[in-house]
């Protein structure tokens, strides 16, 4: 039986196979009807945003906690309740929103959409390239409607850079400098086990970082990548299941543009979090960054020379906000978004930095 929680990523028994002609998708007349497969605090979050927002029904959840399940009760009353994948696959949902540890990402995705149930997945879709291309493949294959949360593409601060970069206010941007430490780490223990995470705070937050240099230019690919994995502070080795808790990379585009990133877990950084994304260019430069540590807000600047011209500032609920994009289009169509064909730049981009 397919799980919330554990290790083990062999095909389920009684998986069903999608035909080599797959039905189109029904037009939509109502609000999509959802499932929810892991109810950690981010499966609640994107529960609460789009019960919030009135975008879709909350048709099921599984979970093998009881306690999280009980939780998720007052936010869906009349939803079936299960404990595992096999559990929600026969409920005729609409979509499927996993977020249960990185092992089973690309497993249950890959499972659902074979079922023809279009998946909203947290980060990473996969451990590794391979795994993703397996999901992304199952996605085009059975013609279903598939995204990953890069939340940090719907902030204001995000969207105001992209701007400037769009319209050719910076000129031709040459370097971006993208910075993501996490002063605390991850709370659960999986995530430092190699096997199951497939990775530590490259695979965690660098996601993030390669997705965000390859948005915000509109670029579908990087020339040449190099980075060093650090646990400890010391060289991450190539074997057994610790994962890097420090990491540094440098990528050429190409446009020719030269991104540098860095990510760590629970680095002395004197603040909770220190994020952000600086774009340079031959007319000036941008930026979005937390504000006083938080994981949450965040500034947009543009620069010009020594002076700084603030463009956004917080408030900005933007937690559920891709979730809740993905709920609406979902709600038009449930067909194969390639979009969704980024992620499989991303996965390069980190496999080649893992040196796999």
């Amino acid at each position: 039986m397919s799980g919330v929680a554990g290790t083990d990523v062999a095909d389920a028994p009684g998986e069903r196979r999608i035909s080599e002609a797959p039905p189109e998708p029904r037009p939509r007349t109502d609000l999509p009807r959802l499932g929810f497969l892991g109810l950690g605090w981010i499966g609640r979050a994107r529960m609460e945003a789009v019960v919030e927002a009135g975008a879709a029904h909350v048709g099921a959840f599984a979970d093998p906690s009881p306690e999280a399940r009980q939780t998720c009760r007052s936010l869906a009353p009349d939803a079936s309740e299960g404990t595992a994948l096999d559990d929600l696959l026969d409920l005729d949902l609409d979509g499927l929103v996993i977020a249960t540890p990185s092992a089973l990402h690309a497993r249950d995705a890959e499972r659902a959409l074979r079922a023809g149930i279009p998946v909203f997945c947290q980060k990473p879709l996969g451990r590794t390239g391979a795994e993703c291309r397996r999901v992304v493949e199952a996605a085009r294959t059975a013609n279903r409607l598939l995204a990953v949360d890069l939340c940090y593409r719907r902030t204001r601060a995000a969207a105001a850079v992209k701007d400037l970069v769009r319209t050719g206010a910076l000129g031709r941007v040459y370097a971006m400098d993208l910075v993501f430490h996490n002063a605390y780490g991850p709370d659960k223990p999986w995530f430092y086990r190699r096997t199951e995470s497939g990775g530590g705070c490259l695979l965690d937050l660098g996601t993030h970082l390669v997705d965000l240099a390859l948005w915000l230019l509109d670029e579908t690919s990087v020339e040449s990548a190099r980075g060093k994995l650090l646990h400890g502070g010391a060289p991450l080795p190539g074997e057994g299941e610790d994962v890097e808790d420090f990491a540094t990379a440098e990528l050429s585009l190409v446009s020719g543009t030269h991104a540098r990133l860095a990510c760590s877990w629970r680095l002395s950084a004197g603040i909770d979090a220190v994020i952000s994304v600086h774009v340079w260019g031959t007319d000036g430069g941008a930026a979005m960054r937390n504000v006083n540590g938080s994981y949450y807000d965040f500034v947009a600047e543009r620069y010009r020379g020594t002076t700084r011209e603030t463009l956004v500032e917080p408030p900005d609920a933007w937690g559920g906000r891709a979730f809740v994009a993905w709920a609406r289009d979902l709600a038009r169509s449930s067909s194969y978004d390639p979009a969704i064909e980024s992620m499989l730049e991303v996965s390069r981009v980190l496999d080649r930095l893992y040196d796999r």
